[in-house]
């Protein structure tokens, strides 16, 4: 089985589309796409019937390619030099048997659909030639159109070889994948404890590495791989852009829970301001790039060439990319250079090769002095370090690598992290070295994947707007009898953190959105969920010692109890080359309404990871009532992404061992 793997600026010089054509203009006379026919048509699951997003669909034999979306459909637009001829479509889904037909290219060329059969294929056992990859235009964003069904035209249906069920199972390589321990928030009392104080977290790599897990290896992941608030904030949320100074907008709102109907959901949400292209400073970029042997297999370097291939395509003339690799030892594979000389740049990245041991505290360290030596005063400085994870020759101590990013962080180089691969995964390493360097992890699965991270997310993964963003909620015990924090475990900071400047937190990239959610228990409720209370103090209530300011508290307790407010946000932020934290506040209403559709999906988001999770706070969730609650709120959805995560609770709901109903967890 072999997969087409060719970068995005491949593709447009294949098809000799200009390297400056705008997005969504028409083909220039006389050139290759001036009258494109097209080819679409769906696939589906044979055996469901169910359609299959992010197939990927190519003509052998060349880079033209596309995928298919949330419905499993795809259009792919052929250069009218096709027309009259006869080509080869493949139709591929890792976990599927590909799918092969034979198409005669005219001008009423008809429906080609693909009924894909699963079968047990592991990905070591792929052979990589060139990947099927969407076509693209200079700035990685696909020219496919989806055309209508032709009239009349008869639809032919060619089903997949191989043999297997919903049921198979991947076997996946030797498992030496690393997740730290994640101890779930358990509930506080808002009398003892009335300060939640968290720093930001945007990253996505959980929610790409659980859907691996799921779609790709047929298999639950492990609960420590599940890092809820990382699945919640994978999705794009219609919060309102900033309208004052501030470089970003607060948001909140509050519904009843959906697994504890007698609990409040309380959402906490941040929208940064996004950037457009003339507004984004020039870019000192870094790639690290780790080519050791573990490097080798098709989800790792070659996935990772197209990745950075994607990104090269997004570069401006005053923009400036090095290229630095390690394995043995490390070296400077491209020197910097401006990013119009995109041929060089790609030409550097398609000589990778992977082999050697892996040296990743000395690539490191060169590729900081790559960034330093090619500094740029207000500009994003910025090393992308690309790997599984596995340091394990030279400096590869987890401390001396903190201190080092650290170091450098505080010199203005920040750090993204890009995780690939499986069975020798990482995350725990990657995620903290991206929290030390003031950047973000995301983990590449897939093509699709690296499209959405590095282009069409690109200004917040790699332009942060603020910097040690704080969170620090104060709930009113007169409303609240207690709440949990719904992940953000490794976030938590301790309440006199909010305002020590000194204590690193998480960053905002332009346009990111943030979420954090509450599960809320009122004084009034009924509730099962056990609540420690304080015992009385001999020196005065528990609020006084854990107040944020010198005579503040005391003079609230000696005021009437307010009962009109559930909550008093706060938060603290720097800016990017800032070291003085600015203040922001909100207070929280006590006034529940019903939930919007974006509150509702990240509910059921949130329920998904707390099920993987088997949590102890997943009270009255289901599989029945997390499907329900996505498919009632999938809203527009143009990139597919929530009506594939009904398809993951799906596949995660036939894995699990018990139907589980959740009577009486808690």
């Amino acid at each position: 089985m072999k997969i087409l793997l060719l970068s995005p600026l491949a593709l447009v010089a294949a098809l000799g589309l200009a390297l400056d054509a705008p997005v969504g203009a028409g083909a220039p006379a006389g050139s290759p796409l001036a009258r494109p026919v097209t080819v679409h048509g769906t696939v589906t699951d044979a055996y469901t019937g169910r359609p299959l997003s992010g197939v990927q669909v190519w003509v052998l034999g060349t880079g033209l390619g596309t995928v298919t979306g949330a419905d499993g459909a795809y259009a792919l637009a052929l250069p009218d030099r096709f027309d009259g001829t006869r080509v080869q479509l493949r139709a591929q889904l890792i976990g599927y048997a590909t799918g092969a037909a034979t198409v005669e290219v005219g001008s009423q060329t008809g429906a080609v659909d693909f009924a894909l059969s699963a079968a047990a294929v592991g990905l070591e056992g792929l052979t990589v030639e060139a990947e099927a990859a969407p076509m693209m235009d200079a700035s990685g964003r696909s020219l496919s159109r989806l055309a209508p069904a032709v009239p009349g035209v008869a639809r032919s249906k060619f089903e997949s070889g191989g043999v297997g069920h919903p049921g198979w199972r991947y076997a996946p390589p030797t498992d030496r994948e690393g997740y730290a321990h994640i101890e779930e928030n358990d509930f506080r009392s808002a009398a003892a404890h009335p300060l939640s104080t968290f720093g930001i977290d945007v990253d996505r790599a959980s929610y790409a590495n659980v859907r691996r897990f799921l779609l790709r290896e047929n298999r639950l992941p492990p609960a420590d791989a599940v890092r809820i608030e990382e699945l919640v904030n994978y999705f794009p949320y219609a919060y309102a852009d900033p309208r004052g100074d501030a470089p970003f907008a607060v948001h909140t709102d509050l519904a009843a829970a959906p697994w504890a109907p007698e609990h409040r959901l309380l959402r906490v949400a941040l929208r940064g301001r996004p950037l457009a292209d003339e507004d984004r400073p020039p870019s000192n970029l870094v790639f690290l790039v780790d080519v050791s042997g573990s490097m080798q297999s098709p989800d790792k370097l070659p996935l990772l060439k197209q990745a950075f291939g994607m990104l090269a395509g997004q570069l401006r003339p005053i923009d400036r990319v090095s290229i630095v690799v390690y394995a043995g030892a490390a070296g400077l594979v491209l020197p910097p250079t401006t990013g119009d000389r995109r041929a060089e740049i790609i030409d550097a990245i398609d000589r990778l090769e992977a082999g050697g041991s892996t040296a990743g505290g000395a690539g490191i360290m060169l590729a900081y002095d790559v960034a330093r030596r090619s500094h740029v005063a207000g500009g994003n400085n910025r090393v992308i370090l690309a790997t599984d994870g596995d340091f394990n020759v030279g400096a590869s101590s987890d401390s001396e690598m903190v201190r080092l990013i650290e170091e450098k962080r505080r010199q203005g180089t920040f750090l993204t992290v890009l995780g690939f691969g499986t069975g020798n995964l990482q995350d725990a390493k990657m995620e903290q070295i991206a929290d030390r360097g003031n950047g973000n992890f995301a983990y590449i699965d897939s093509a699709l994947e690296a499209r959405k991270v590095l282009v069409a997310e690109m200004g917040g993964t790699l332009h942060t707007i603020a910097k040690d963003v704080k969170i620090q909620v104060e709930f009113n015990p007169a409303v609240v009898r207690g709440y949990r924090l719904i992940g953000y475990e490794n976030r938590v900071l301790a309440a006199e953190d909010f305002d020590d400047d000194r204590k690193d937190a998480g960053e905002l990239g332009a346009g990111h959105t943030v979420t954090a959610l509450y599960e809320v228990v009122p004084v009034d409720a009924r509730s099962r969920v056990d609540i420690r209370e304080p015992g009385s103090l001999r020196y005065g209530s528990s609020r006084d010692a854990e107040g944020a300011g010198p005579g503040r508290e005391t003079a609230r307790l000696d005021a009437a109890p307010m009962t009109d407010e559930l909550a008093f946000v706060k938060l603290r932020y720097k800016t990017p080359d800032g070291e003085r934290s600015r203040l922001l506040e909100h207070p929280v209403p006590d006034r529940t309404a019903g939930a919007g559709e974006d509150l509702r999906f990240a509910a059921s988001v949130a329920a998904f990871g707390m099920l993987l999770r088997d949590s102890e706070h997943a009270g009255e969730a289901t599989w029945a009532l997390v499907r329900d609650l996505a498919r009632g709120a999938l809203g527009e959805d143009p990139n597919g992404y929530r009506a594939e995560f009904v398809r993951m609770i799906e596949v995660a709901s036939e894995l699990d061992p018990e139907e589980r109903p959740l009577a009486g967890r808690r």
